[in-house]
């Protein structure tokens, strides 16, 4: 397996590097702060360079029938985007099985200021539904419904007019977001906006309150602080508390 073109050897100069850079921090990190991240950079490299992983992305392994399910999307890169690729779901799901514990997908791009409903409605959500639950089906299908949090979000809405493009700007009034899986309480539906979708009209949820709820999920207290580098206590969640409608 290559790594974006990172064979063995190149892999290898990389580490010695990191060793050379983390050996001159040293004698600054009086919190032990460096030791830390030396283990979770273990942990990263023994995920890379693992056999688990190199099999997680072959997808020549998995049932048919299940690929089929998840569907293919259109794997080229959309315009200054992300592929549509509906088997990075699968993907996903297959590097959680490897080890991974947290794994990012990009999926389309979703910045419509022009051509909003075509953007949407032909060539984005199809796609993104079919992946998207797939995904969820499958994780609760092999029992690990409660192991894993899915989360499906993006850092604002879009306005609730539309522009003379036929398209929605950027709106960071109201947005939405999805939760599945993660042993939360689902199959609701928490806050509401008015009816133009303009402005909150019942119960907000702030982003630190899903970020709190995440923490929680994966072990990490919520009001837990990490020393930047000059040794300052930096909260992960500022004055924010989990949903209570999770629990």
């Amino acid at each position: 397996m290559v790594l974006q073109g990172i064979k063995q050897d190149r892999l290898q100069d990389r580490k010695a590097l990191r060793r050379a850079l983390d050996t001159l921090r040293r004698d600054v990190d009086a919190e032990g702060t460096i030791g830390g991240i030396d283990t979770i950079q273990r942990q990263a490299l023994d995920i890379l360079t693992s056999t688990r992983l190199a099999r997680a992305f072959d997808l020549s392994l998995e049932d048919p029938a299940v690929r089929a399910r998840y569907g293919k999307g259109h794997p080229e890169k959309y315009a200054d985007g992300a592929p549509r690729n509906c088997e990075h779901f699968l993907l996903a799901r297959r590097l959680v099985e490897a080890g991974a514990r947290v794994v990012t997908l990009n999926f389309g791009r979703w910045d419509f200021h022009s051509n909003n409903f075509s953007e949407a409605k032909d060539t984005h959500l199809p796609f993104f539904d079919q992946g998207l639950a797939a995904l969820i089906a499958d994780l609760h299908e092999r029992g690990m419904g409660d192991d894993v949090a899915v989360v499906a979000w993006g850092e604002f809405g879009r306005t609730p007019t539309i522009n003379k493009d036929a398209g929605r700007d950027h709106w960071p009034q109201v947005g939405g977001g999805l939760i599945a899986g993660g042993g939360f309480r689902t199959g609701q539906v928490i806050g509401a906006t008015d009816r133009l979708g303009a402005e909150v009209a019942r119960r907000p949820v702030h982003f630190g309150e899903v970020h709190a709820s995440l923490y929680r999920f994966l072990g990490i207290p919520p009001q837990a602080t990490v020393a930047d580098l000059s040794g300052r206590p930096q909260y992960l969640v500022d004055g924010r508390l989990p949903l209570p409608e999770l629990s």
